[in-house]
């Protein structure tokens, strides 16, 4: 038996053996059920049996496994010099870079961020922007109304309101977040992103706001950025200016803003002969777009995961 264990050349019938011998019915296993019946020398006997045989079978065993695993290692070798498969891995969106690095700039300029909630009252989302009920200028924006008539915010300049009615001045503030407006194309989508800057103090003009502007734009772009500015029109500052950039050989109309208006100052308890500041607005997914190429807004959007993945972040 101890020779026919030796001599086995594969595990499948090394199984075997173990089955015929120690299995159910094996030779061993009535051995030992008939223990009850033998003498103490007898015992002895079948016991050094039993442990020298069992020994033999896992020696044999180990043997045999280590002799397939060298077979198998002869013959499945690996080119480690080969480039590895590329893994489906996911990518930082373009939007959320976009927010880190405006954010990022925003703050090296001594601007605190902060929130404000998504669906706004009638007095922070208009009223108390010098835009009052019947105001011509509500019928710029394409408004959610609520059944209990607060609004889905449809401009980032209702946290300037609760920022200033809150801390009061000095104020430098910003903040990056979504509004909401009937429009669907592919410039425009029913939510997207503004970035709202506010600066109120003593003594500031209207050049500190095209200063600001152009220090954002160029490191957000990484170059200098040529503007245009433009006079406009809006209900919560005076003067108001659009913002155009010259990118390539066009211009980009790009953001709006303005010295805040005095009425807009005096409904946050705020005197307008002693502070005056700025503010403006800008979309994020704009910038976005325009940094990393994008034609169509709505892809950010989608979830195309072919375009997310070569998007290069």
């Amino acid at each position: 038996m101890k020779d026919k264990i030796k001599n086995i050349g594969s595990l499948e019938d090394l199984q075997a053996l173990y089955t015929e011998i120690f299995g159910k019915n094996g030779t061993m296993t009535q051995k030992l059920k008939n223990m009850a019946n033998l003498t103490n020398e007898e015992r002895t006997v079948i016991n050094a049996e039993n442990a020298e045989l069992r020994q033999l079978f896992k020696d044999k065993q180990n043997e045999l496994e280590l002799a397939a695993l060298n077979a198998k290692l002869a013959t499945e070798k690996i080119d480690v010099t080969l480039d590895v498969e590329p893994k489906n891995r996911g990518t930082i969106h373009p939007l959320t870079q976009a927010l880190k690095e405006i954010s990022s700039i925003a703050q090296s300029l001594g601007y605190t961020l902060m929130t404000g909630p998504e669906i706004e009252d009638d007095w922070h989302n208009f009223t108390a922007l010098n835009t009052p009920e019947y105001h011509p200028a509500r019928d710029m924006q394409d408004t959610f109304f609520l059944e209990n008539g607060n609004v889905m915010r449809t401009q980032t300049s209702a946290v300037q309101i609760r920022a200033m009615e809150k801390y009061g001045t000095p104020i430098k503030m910003f903040f990056i977040g979504p509004t909401y407006r009937k429009e669907m194309n592919a410039t425009h989508t029913p939510m997207f992103h503004q970035i709202e800057g506010l600066c109120v103090d003593k003594n500031v003009t209207i050049a500190d706001l095209l200063g600001t502007l152009r220090t954002i734009l160029s490191k957000f772009f990484e170059k200098d950025i040529e503007m245009r500015v433009r006079p406009s029109y809006f209900p919560f500052t005076e003067p108001s200016v659009e913002i155009d950039m010259k990118w390539g050989d066009k211009w980009l109309e790009l953001l709006g803003g303005g010295i805040v208006h005095p009425n807009v100052l005096r409904n946050c308890g705020i005197d307008p002969e002693q502070y005056q500041g700025f503010a403006f607005g800008l979309g994020w997914d704009r910038l976005a777009m325009l940094k990393y190429g994008l034609n169509d807004l709505r892809a950010f959007y989608d979830g195309d995961i072919r375009w997310l993945k070569n998007s290069g972040f």
